[in-house]
């Protein structure tokens, strides 16, 4: 399974807005002859300037506000008695929040030390590389159940809701499968992988119709993957359509020229069409490029009985 890439909103933006917002605004915040300050250092122990500090009184909506000099250090002047919140932030860095008591109008420094932000998505891509160990192992709930814990963890991720589908569909609930898949559908009505997964869970529904639909809407060049085309093919063959089911091969053979299978099953389509001059080529062609296929065999035994 392949690692999952979601850009995450920078929290630095709300930081960014009050800065604005404090610039721009008169403070209805009680004055008072307290001065706030400490030092901010990194993770060596060196100071950082420009760190963004703003100071909160309990009881209050507005905020007073600083930034650290090139020595890490800051102040915020008139201040009153009580107490503050107060937010520590710098882009790229986690930021933190002290709570300082003001009394007799004197406060103690406040130092803190930033430490570097951690990527969200370090740990997301680790959780769902064990979800796909689990998966491929059989133990599908449990592989689900990372999916679930991280979309609420992270519901801006909405991708996972195709995640949680797939191991409803290893497990042929179908209803629940759609389900979810619906809801990434919504937001991405032209991902055609997940249009491809959407005409899967229609055939294992008997949908037949509504999967071709589907497919037939999709443009060849986009598709990655050929096979939910072949499952396509099978039915058509099934369904004793082979003239069509080799028409759609011919199709994806111009898309997939080294993928065997499409050999076979064209053949398959050829022989339902009685045309078994084609049939013979196409089955000899397939035979020759994967002849340790579990299909080879099979593609012998109907080149035997069109010899005869």
């Amino acid at each position: 399974m392949k690692a999952l890439r979601i850009a995450i909103p920078a929290r630095t933006a709300v930081a960014l807005f009050v800065a604005a917002l404090l610039a721009t605004s008169a403070t209805a915040q009680p004055r008072g002859n307290a001065r706030l300050s400490g030092k901010v250092v990194d993770e060596q122990g060196q100071p950082l300037e420009d760190v963004l500090v703003t100071a909160q009184m309990t009881g209050q909506s507005d905020m007073l506000s600083g930034k650290t000099d090139k020595k890490g250090e800051w102040r915020i002047n008139n201040a009153a008695n009580g107490e503050w919140k107060v937010q520590v932030s710098k882009e790229g860095l986690e930021p933190t929040t002290e709570t300082i008591e003001v009394k007799g109008d004197k406060a103690p420094p406040l130092n803190v030390t930033l430490k570097k932000a951690v990527d969200p998505m370090v740990a997301i891509n680790a959780k769902l590389q064990e979800a796909a160990t689990l998966a491929q192992g059989g133990k599908i709930p449990d592989a689900r159940k990372i999916y679930e814990d991280l979309l609420a963890k992270y519901p801006q991720i909405y991708q996972l809701e195709a995640f949680i589908a797939r191991t409803y569909a290893a497990e042929n609930n179908i209803p629940m499968a759609m389900q979810h898949l619906k809801v990434n559908l919504e937001k991405e009505p032209n991902n055609v992988e997940l249009k491809l997964f959407q005409a899967e869970l229609l055939m294992e529904s008997g949908d037949k119709a509504g999967a071709k639909a589907i497919l037939d809407a999709v443009d060849m060049k986009e598709v990655k993957d050929p096979y939910t085309f072949i499952n396509q093919a099978i039915n058509l063959i099934n369904d004793k359509k082979g003239a069509e089911a080799a028409d759609l091969l011919t199709k994806l053979m111009a898309q997939f020229p080294t993928t065997s299978e499409l050999y076979y099953y064209r053949g398959r389509a050829y022989v339902a069409s009685d045309k078994l001059d084609d049939a013979k080529a196409d089955l000899e062609k397939f035979v020759q490029m994967a002849p340790n296929a579990k299909e080879a065999a099979d593609a012998k035994k109907i080149l035997e009985q069109i010899k005869k």
